[in-house]
């Protein structure tokens, strides 16, 4: 099971993560860009994919996934951390940046999914 302190952990690791708190949430950007969000509440993540990453993994496993938007080409999921491993976590948070980062950004960087 990943943790909320995971997940920040992970996030915030990422080249040029920034922060941001609100009264629900803690948003999570590369350069102005959001890439992931977090709900301190309901101990769940919003994070951005693919749209056919968003279907497999709500499909596969709908307990720990589920459909949460789609904007822009991308669906965004809501990860449960009670139902995830960190190693995974740290996969799909990646992803999430790399969609989102400038790709001179993504290019210095290397891709830790692999």
């Amino acid at each position: 099971m990943a943790t909320p302190d995971q997940f920040i952990e992970i996030a915030e690791a990422l080249t040029e993560v920034q922060r941001s708190s609100g009264q629900q949430y803690e948003t999570f950007r590369v350069r102005g860009k959001v890439f992931g969000y977090y709900w301190p509440r309901t101990r769940t993540v919003g994070l951005k994919q693919t749209l056919s990453e968003q279907r497999a993994l709500v499909a596969e496993r709908p307990d720990v996934f589920e459909e949460q938007f789609t904007a822009g080409g991308f669906g965004w999921v809501v990860v449960y951390l009670e139902g995830i491993e960190a190693d995974e976590l740290g996969e799909l948070v990646f992803e999430a940046w790399r969609l989102s980062a400038p790709e001179e950004l993504v290019a210095q960087v290397p891709d830790l999914a692999r």
